[in-house]
């Protein structure tokens, strides 16, 4: 992750899979702007309303946010779900171009750490340059019906097995470096996997997920195991 957050570039990133993308989200807001950078927040699908402080209604008050060193969330607020929406089409093109990094969560999992996606997800932002793929540690060891969403659609490829059949390191690499998962769309964008609460599970475990991520080709500067020391 290295050199996604100190290469000054700018950068569209959206979040996609399970296990804490909207944790992860804010916690590379908060580390993008404290390097003075631009970053604007905001969902293709649907998150909670963020705290008021950083949550802006038009373009000056995103502005105002930046100048203060905050990262601003916009979104259209659904009083029925308490959750916001895509932005008004408006203000994201205004707010785009006056960017530094753009953060957005594209996916979404019902809470489960690992997901599949239906035919119409992910919702990537077509001038997405960078995908992050995220998955709980917490799903290994578990049945598969128990920990990951839509895990009817794995059938046939991910395992032909039923719901039962329990997330090991291999399989949760395949969920997370295959087209049909978590890789879905992605095409030639740089593509991250971030292995979420790895502090809940043995350093050994950790590092045998790496290690199936990297013989399914992903390079090891692509590879975050969140929650660990090192």
């Amino acid at each position: 992750m290295l050199d996604l957050l100190e290469d000054n570039k700018k950068h569209t990133i959206c979040l996609v899979g399970g296990g804490g993308k909207t944790t992860i989200m804010y916690e590379l807001a908060k580390r993008f702007a404290a390097q003075g950078r631009r970053v604007l927040v905001l969902t293709s699908t649907h998150i909670l309303q963020p705290d008021a402080s950083v949550y802006a209604t038009d373009a000056a008050a995103a502005r105002d946010l930046w100048q203060c060193g905050s990262y601003a969330v916009i979104g259209t607020k659904e009083p029925a779900s308490g959750k916001l929406t895509l932005p008004p089409a408006a203000l994201y093109a205004e707010l785009r171009r006056q960017a530094d990094v753009i953060l957005c969560e594209a996916d979404g999992a019902k809470r489960l750490p690992c997901k599949l996606p239906a035919a119409h997800e992910p919702v990537l932002l077509p001038e997405c340059d960078i995908v992050l793929a995220v998955a709980g540690a917490d799903a290994l060891g578990r049945p598969l019906g128990e920990v990951c969403f839509r895990f009817e659609l794995a059938q046939g490829w991910l395992t032909d097995a039923g719901s039962d059949v329990r997330v090991d390191a291999e399989l949760l690499a395949r969920l997370l470096t295959d087209e049909r998962g978590a890789r879905k769309n992605v095409g030639g964008r740089a593509y991250y996997v971030i292995l979420n609460k790895c502090d809940t599970i043995a350093e050994e475990l950790a590092q045998r997920v790496r290690t199936a991520l990297l013989g399914r080709g992903l390079a090891v500067e692509r590879i975050w195991l969140r929650g660990r020391k090192k």
